[in-house]
């Protein structure tokens, strides 16, 4: 990969219809580009959803593959993201099988830490839900490593533009 790629975040704001997701995809598999994560959900107006995509590119390649993105039918807004101007956040459940009873505190430490919540408890596991930036939930899995981490669920990241879109560019849509 070149040197210059980093992750980069594209936002769509597409028509709620069958088959759009597909033809995203499709598209980057096109490109030869792969996707690093993927989140779709209801968007504020009915009938459309948010896409937040991540992928490993340069800023050229991800220029070119959002010009192509915004090409497409039922795509709405295509937009960039970096940590500077967005709002991004992910969620992660990580499973842990602590081992003895002994570690269960200083595991319940590590999670009031990060701010998590313990969504599940068995006598032999400990389900956990961190949300915050990658670089949290990072942190968060790399630490669970020496608690026994079984398991990782990640929601990929979501992400909203620092600022407000000006009148013309909501109307539009």
């Amino acid at each position: 990969m070149n040197q210059d790629a980093q992750l980069r975040i594209i936002s769509a704001l597409v028509d709620n219809k069958p088959g759009v997701l597909f033809r995203i995809t499709n598209l980057f598999r096109r490109k030869s580009f792969n996707i690093q994560s993927i989140a779709a959900g209801p968007s504020e107006t009915p009938g459309l959803t948010r896409l937040t995509i991540t992928m490993f590119s340069t800023y050229g390649q991800a220029d070119h593959v959002m010009k192509n993105v915004d090409n497409l039918i039922d795509v709405r807004a295509v937009e960039p993201f970096d940590s500077s101007n967005a709002a991004i956040r992910e969620l992660a459940l990580v499973k842990l099988s602590p081992g003895a009873p002994s570690t269960r505190p200083e595991i319940m430490n590590y999670v009031e830490t990060f701010r998590g919540n313990v969504v599940d408890v068995s006598p032999e596991t400990i389900t956990v839900e961190v949300s915050g930036d990658p670089d949290k939930i990072n942190a968060f899995i790399n630490m669970a490593r020496d608690y026994g981490l079984k398991e990782v669920a990640r929601t990929g990241a979501v992400a909203l533009s620092r600022t407000m879109k000006n009148k013309e560019e909501v109307a539009k849509w």
